[in-house]
C-alpha cells in the first residue's frame, strides 16, 4: 500500500478486504474514522451492537501515539460511548502499520473532570491534544506488552493470528451481550434510565448514607439467578427485592431491611434479558473499584465537572491584576474552594499564597500527580475538603490562619468557578437532590429565598456569611445580578463591584446552552446594595482558543412588580368574545420562543394559566405585548434580560400600536388556524386577493377600517381612550408588511383544493407541508411561494427595526 497518491478511503478499502475480510467494516460512527464489528444475519432491535475495534486512519505513515491522541479526542468530543458500547480496541492505521490499544486501559480519560473536550482533534498543538499524548507514551512505556503494533507486510501472520484471538464472533442475533471492563459504563448509563426509576427506595435517605444508584446496579450487575453473588457491596440483589448490607452502612438511616421494585420487576427483567450476567470474574474487582465511574450526571455536576477554557482563566488573571495591582500574587492570598483538578489556577505563581481544595478524591489525585510533574503549587496546600458541607475546622491551619486574622482576611480572594447545576429549571422538573443534599442549602433556605437552589449562590452565601471580609472572584451566571428569584439574596449579600466581563456559556466544557457566564470581582469588606454594573462582553472563536472584546454591556436588578407581565394584567378581559388565545409564559428574553397568538391552547397552557384571552378590547395592547417580545432577536448577550413595565409614553403613541399589531398579524409564531375554530385574523378583503368566496369572519377588516369600536372596558387612561382607539393609520414600514401580506394571500388564493378562510399559518402549511414527524418543513418545494414568503420576512424585519428604539424609549427594556 506504500503508494504516494493514495487516499485515505482506499487505505480503508484495502485494509477492510484483506485484513477484516470476516467482519462488517461498513458501519459509520460519526467522526471515527472506521469501525469492525461481527457480521450477523439478523440485526435484532432489542440486542446491542457489538464492535471489535473504532480506528483512526491516514494515508501516509503517521506516528501511531498522535493518531490514537486524535482518536481519542474525537470520540471524547462526541462522547461516542455514551450512545454505543464501546470496542474492545482502540486502533489506527496508516498505509504501513496498524496499531491496536485495549479500550479499558484507557477509558479512565474519558471521564477525567475538568477537561476541554471542545478542542479540535486535529489540532497537533493544543494542551489537550499534549495531554493525551502524553498519557498514551506512559502507557506504551509502562504496558507495552498490552500495546500490539503490526506492520501489513513484514507482520501478516502475526497480525492475522492476533485478530482471530481476539476479535472472536461468539454472538447470535439471538445471544445476549457480555459485559465486560470496556462497557459496564454504558451500560450503567442505559440501566440508569431504564431501572432506577422502578426502584422504591428513598434516594435522598440513601446519599445521605452514601449509597448511589450505582451500588444497585452493581448488585444487578454481579448476580446470578437474580442474587448478587459478590462480597464488598453496599446493597445486595436477594431475588425480588434488595437488601443494605447494614455492616457497610455509615449512619444507619434504614431501617427498613428490604427493597422492593414498583412494578413487580418487569423493567428489570427486560432489561437484564439483553444482558449475559455476571460478567467473567477477572473483571469484578476492577468493576467494584471504579465505582467512582457509576455516578450519573447530577452528582458530576454537583462536584462541578466544568472546564474552564484557557482563554477564560488568562482574561479573569488579567482583570485580578487589574482590580488589585501588578503585585497582586504577593500581596493577597488566593483559595480555589471549587477547584476540580485546578485549571483555574493554572498560571498563579507564589505558591505559598494559594490554596486548592476540591470534594473528589479523584480530582484531589489529579492535582497531586500535577504537582508531582511539576505544577506550582504546594502538596500541603492541596486537600479534600466539601465547601457546603465541612466544618472550617478541617482546613489546613496555613489558610484558617489567614481566615481568622482580620487584617489577612481582607486580602484573600476566593477565586472560584464553582458548578451551575441547580434543583429546578424554568419549565423542568426538579433535578433530584442537584442542590439541596447539603448543608449549607438547608442553612440558608428560608433566609435567600428560592435563589438557593442555585449552587453558586450557596458558595457565595456561605462565603459572604463566614469569611465576610475577603474578595470573591467568581465565574457564574447573572441571575444573582438580575433575576427576581434573588430578590432575597441581594438584600443580604451586599458588597462592592469592582470589575468583570461576560462570556458565551458554551464556550465551557459541559455547560449546554447559550448564555452569559460572568467572572465578576467583588469586596465583601464594602457592604454596598448591588445596583446597576457595566460589564466587558467577550466571545470566543470556534476552537475557544482566542477571545475578542465585543462591547460593554449594562445588567440592572429587577425587584418584584415592575415586569411586563403587571403591566399587562391590566388589559386581560375574560367578559368580550375572544378572537384568540395568548401566551404569556416568561419576562426575558429565553422564553420568548413561547409566546405564540393561536386558536388552541394546550391543555398543559390552561392548567398553569399560561394564556390569556385576545378580544376586541386588548387587541392592540397584546400587539404591543407580541410585538415588544419578538422584535429583538434572542442572543447568549441578552438571554436573562427582563421585560419591563413602561412609562405612559407608549399609550400616546398610536403608530407605535399600530406597528405592533400589523408585526403581529404576520408573525410566523401567530398560529392562528382554521382547524380549531373560525379565523378572525384576515386582514384583507375578497376583492384584495380575488378570493372564490365569501369570509367567514370579516372582524379583522372591519377593525382595521374602524367599522369595529372596542369599548371601554378599563379606566386606566379612560381620557385617551378615544385618540387610542382611532382608526388604524399605518406608518410606510407597516403597509410594506401589508403589501408584501397581500401577495401572498392573493397567490394561496389562486391555487387548486385551498380553504377560503385559510390563516396565514394555514397557508405556511399548505406549501411547506410537514415531515414525517409532523414538524413543518423550513421550505417549500414552490419557489414562488418562497419568494413572496421571504419577501414578507424580509419587510417584517424592517418593521421590527423601526419599533425596537421605541421599545427601550417607552421602558419595557432597560439599556
Amino acid at each position: 500500500m506504500k503508494q504516494p497518491n493514495i487516499l485515505e478511503e482506499e487505505v480503508k478499502n484495502v485494509v477492510a478486504q484483506k485484513v477484516f475480510k470476516k467482519f462488517d467494516c461498513t458501519r459509520i460512527l460519526g467522526k471515527i474514522d472506521f469501525a469492525v464489528k461481527p457480521k450477523l444475519s439478523v440485526s435484532a432491535i432489542d440486542f446491542v451492537e457489538i464492535y471489535f475495534l473504532w480506528s483512526e486512519v491516514k494515508k501516509h505513515a503517521t506516528d501511531v501515539l498522535i493518531m490514537l491522541t486524535q482518536l481519542i479526542l474525537t470520540i471524547g468530543k462526541a462522547r461516542t460511548f455514551d450512545q454505543i458500547l464501546p470496542p474492545m480496541f482502540l486502533g489506527c492505521f496508516d498505509n504501513e502499520k496498524i496499531a491496536f490499544i485495549p479500550y479499558s486501559e484507557i477509558q479512565h480519560i474519558f471521564y477525567q473532570n475538568d477537561f476541554n473536550w471542545k478542542v479540535a482533534p486535529s489540532d497537533h498543538k493544543t494542551r489537550e491534544f499534549k495531554q493525551i499524548h502524553t498519557l498514551l507514551e506512559k502507557f506504551f512505556v509502562s504496558i507495552s506488552w498490552q500495546t500490539y503494533i503490526f506492520y501489513f507486510e513484514k507482520d501478516e501472520k502475526e497480525l492475522n493470528i492476533f485478530i482471530n484471538e481476539n476479535f472472536i464472533v461468539g454472538k447470535t442475533e439471538t445471544s445476549r451481550t457480555k459485559i465486560d471492563k470496556n462497557n459496564f459504563i454504558t451500560i450503567y448509563g442505559k440501566w440508569f434510565e431504564t431501572v432506577k426509576p422502578t426502584i422504591a427506595v428513598d434516594w435522598d435517605a440513601a446519599k445521605k448514607d452514601g449509597i448511589i444508584d450505582g451500588d444497585f446496579y452493581l448488585a444487578d450487575l454481579l448476580s446470578s439467578e437474580n442474587n448478587t453473588i459478590s462480597e464488598n457491596l453496599h446493597v445486595l440483589l436477594k431475588s425480588k427485592y434488595y437488601e443494605f448490607d447494614k455492616v457497610k452502612l455509615k449512619s444507619g438511616v434504614f431501617h427498613i431491611s428490604r427493597i422492593d421494585f414498583n412494578d413487580n420487576q418487569k423493567a428489570y427483567e427486560q432489561f437484564w434479558a439483553k444482558y449475559e450476567r455476571p460478567p467473567a470474574k477477572e473483571y469484578w474487582n476492577y468493576i467494584v473499584d471504579r465505582r467512582d465511574l457509576i455516578v450519573p450526571q447530577d452528582v458530576r455536576e454537583r462536584k462541578g465537572s466544568f472546564y474552564t477554557p484557557k482563554i477564560w482563566v488568562e482574561l479573569s488573571q488579567k482583570y485580578l491584576a487589574d482590580v488589585f495591582g501588578v503585585d497582586w500574587q504577593d500581596e493577597y492570598y488566593v483559595w480555589d474552594c471549587a477547584a476540580g483538578t485546578g485549571n483555574l489556577i493554572v498560571g498563579l505563581t507564589n505558591k505559598y499564597n494559594i490554596w486548592a481544595s476540591t470534594l473528589d478524591k479523584q480530582d484531589l489525585g489529579a492535582m497531586k500527580e500535577r504537582i508531582q510533574n511539576g505544577a506550582n503549587l504546594l502538596e500541603s496546600h492541596v486537600f479534600q475538603f466539601d465547601f457546603l458541607n465541612d466544618d472550617f475546622s478541617k482546613l489546613p491551619n496555613s489558610l484558617l490562619d489567614v481566615i481568622n486574622d482580620p487584617i489577612r482576611r481582607k486580602k484573600l480572594i476566593i477565586y472560584i468557578n464553582p458548578p451551575y447545576a441547580e434543583s429546578t429549571s424554568y419549565g423542568i422538573k426538579s433535578k433530584e437532590g442537584v442542590s439541596s443534599a447539603n448543608k449549607t442549602y438547608e442553612k440558608y433556605k428560608n433566609i435567600v429565598g428560592i435563589g438557593i437552589n442555585e449552587i453558586f449562590a450557596q458558595f457565595f452565601i456561605h462565603i459572604f456569611s463566614l469569611i465576610p471580609d475577603c474578595k470573591l472572584a467568581s465565574f457564574s451566571t447573572l441571575k444573582y445580578i438580575n433575576s427576581q428569584n434573588f430578590v432575597k439574596f441581594r438584600n443580604i449579600f451586599k458588597a462592592e463591584f469592582k470589575k468583570g466581563f461576560i462570556c458565551r456559556s458554551n464556550t465551557f466544557d459541559n455547560v449546554n446552552g447559550k448564555f452569559p457566564i460572568g467572572f465578576l470581582v467583588w469586596d465583601l469588606n464594602n457592604k454596598k446594595q448591588i445596583s446597576k454594573i457595566k460589564l466587558d462582553v467577550f466571545d470566543a472563536d470556534k476552537e475557544v482558543t482566542r477571545s475578542y472584546f465585543m462591547e460593554k454591556k449594562s445588567f440592572f436588578p429587577v425587584e418584584k412588580g415592575i415586569l411586563i407581565i403587571d403591566w399587562l394584567r391590566n388589559y386581560f378581559d375574560k367578559k368580550s368574545e375572544k378572537i384568540a388565545y395568548l401566551r404569556i409564559q416568561g419576562t426575558d428574553f429565553q422564553t420568548n420562543s413561547t409566546i405564540v397568538v393561536s386558536t388552541q391552547p394546550t391543555m398543559n397552557d390552561v392548567r398553569e394559566s399560561k394564556i390569556t384571552h385576545v378580544t376586541i378590547n386588548n387587541l392592540k395592547e397584546m400587539s404591543v405585548y407580541f410585538a415588544v417580545r419578538k422584535c429583538i432577536e434572542h442572543t447568549w448577550i441578552n438571554h436573562n434580560f427582563q421585560f419591563l413595565f413602561p412609562n405612559k409614553k407608549w399609550q400616546f403613541d398610536v403608530e407605535f400600536h399600530n406597528d405592533c399589531l400589523a408585526f403581529t398579524m404576520f408573525h410566523r409564531q401567530n398560529t392562528i388556524s382554521i382547524k380549531y375554530g373560525v379565523n378572525h385574523w384576515i386582514p384583507f378583503t375578497e376583492n384584495e386577493v380575488n378570493a372564490k368566496e365569501r369570509f367567514e369572519s370579516h372582524f379583522m377588516i372591519s377593525f382595521l377600517s374602524g367599522k369595529v369600536i372596542p369599548n371601554a372596558y378599563s379606566n386606566l387612561f379612560a381620557q385617551e381612550e378615544n385618540k387610542f382607539y382611532t382608526k388604524p393609520v399605518f406608518s410606510p414600514q407597516a403597509t410594506k408588511v401589508f403589501d408584501a401580506g397581500r401577495e401572498l394571500w392573493k397567490y394561496y388564493h389562486s391555487q387548486p383544493n385551498i380553504n377560503i378562510n385559510a390563516s396565514l399559518y394555514d397557508i405556511r402549511e399548505h406549501f411547506q407541508g410537514r415531515n414525517e414527524k409532523g414538524k413543518m418543513n423550513n421550505k417549500s418545494k414552490n419557489n414562488t411561494y418562497n419568494a413572496l414568503m421571504d419577501n414578507l420576512r424580509d419587510e417584517l424585519k424592517i418593521l421590527a427595526q423601526k419599533i425596537e428604539p421605541k421599545i427601550y424609549e417607552y421602558g419595557f427594556l432597560m439599556k
